[in-house]
């Protein structure tokens, strides 16, 4: 099979995926393979390739936000049938019997596996996961649609959750790029009012047309106190004036799995008035469920650009330049 292969880290700069023909992977015991029909671009897959995030397999197929179909079951797989479409995530595998999983925190778990990271994801014509986390695809979704919802949208999913904002409140979103995106419409089909702090102007002029009541620089305060703020930009520096941002009481979370170092706090300004800053990790196949139904319930409508599979390099980089406006999506 075809497939955007990673022998090691590098620059995006220098191309360091290579197009090339490799053995179709076969389903073990559990597992499904699913023939792709498209796999969203991830600015986690930026860190993976570029080394932000230590190797754990190499060479290495990336991509975790994948739709297609089955195509073939190992032995006792029984939740899917040779036909069904279904979506590779990136949570892939968890113990199921430490702490956290026992209690319901199985994103918590220190023996999680990532689609992508630990193991061959879809930057390629097939791709196989333990079926038991796979997820159904809601079918008002089209294939390329609806590749974000699997990663951005889960991510941006539970961090909206950990920002604590209520239905009707004000959200902050500093950072607008493919889970932003997503979030700010989960967000107004809820009542809020969101605020978005961005410093490039394709994302602003996105930001407006999907509702942002207030749209800004990276480091501009909003007009109104904030209820809750999530930081997506992967940027220690926007941690403060995200803060600085709420009303007393109220939460920032940071939903990147990579961020630059955080500048020193000051007490009274950024946490004092029970202001809270908490972070997002992984996610929970509950998390993804959830989204995925109510994405479909109200109609959410991922805005994406389709590009060949061979054009991975460039998409990497044009993500690690801002210059992706939504979400970028590979077509094998």
């Amino acid at each position: 099979m075809k497939a955007m292969a990673l022998a090691r880290q590098g620059p995006v700069a220098s191309r360091p995926l290579s197009f090339a023909d490799i053995p179709d992977p076969e389903p073990g015991p559990g597992e499904i393979r699913v023939r792709v029909a498209a796999c969203g671009v991830c600015r986690t897959d930026l860190h993976v390739v570029e080394g932000d995030l230590a190797p754990r397999r190499m060479p290495l197929v990336p991509g975790h936000q994948v739709v297609g179909r089955v195509d073939a079951v190992g032995e006792g797989a029984s939740r899917f049938r040779v036909g069904d479409r279904v979506g590779i995530a990136w949570l892939r595998g968890t113990c199921g019997t430490c702490d956290a999983c026992r209690r319901g925190d199985e994103n918590l778990c220190p023996s999680s596996t990532f689609t992508g990271w630990d193991a061959d994801g879809g930057y390629a014509e097939k791709a196989v996961v333990p079926e038991a986390y796979a997820y159904s695809i809601p079918e008002r979704f089209e294939d390329a649609a609806a590749t974000p919802l699997l990663c951005a949208g889960i991510i941006g999913y539970r961090a909206l959750t950990r920002s604590r904002v209520p239905r009707g409140g004000r959200l902050g979103l500093y950072g607008f790029g493919s889970s932003a995106h997503i979030v700010i419409q989960i967000a107004r089909a809820r009542g809020c009012e969101v605020y978005v702090a961005t410093r490039d102007a394709k994302h602003r002029k996105l930001a407006e047309d999907l509702g942002a009541r207030w749209v800004g620089g990276t480091t501009d305060v909003p007009p109104v106190a904030l209820d809750g703020a999530i930081v997506f930009a992967p940027v220690g520096d926007v941690v403060p004036p995200a803060l600085r941002a709420l009303r007393p009481g109220g939460t920032v979370a940071i939903a990147g799995i990579h961020l630059t170092g955080i500048p020193a706090l000051d007490y009274e300004k950024d946490l004092f008035q029970e202001r809270t800053l908490t972070s997002v990790t992984a996610n929970t196949r509950r998390d993804g469920e959830a989204l995925l139904a109510e994405a479909a319930a109200i109609g959410l409508a991922p805005r994406v650009t389709r590009l060949p599979l061979d054009k991975a390099n460039e998409v990497l980089r044009a993500l690690a330049e801002d210059r992706v406006a939504g979400t970028a999506v590979l077509i094998p």
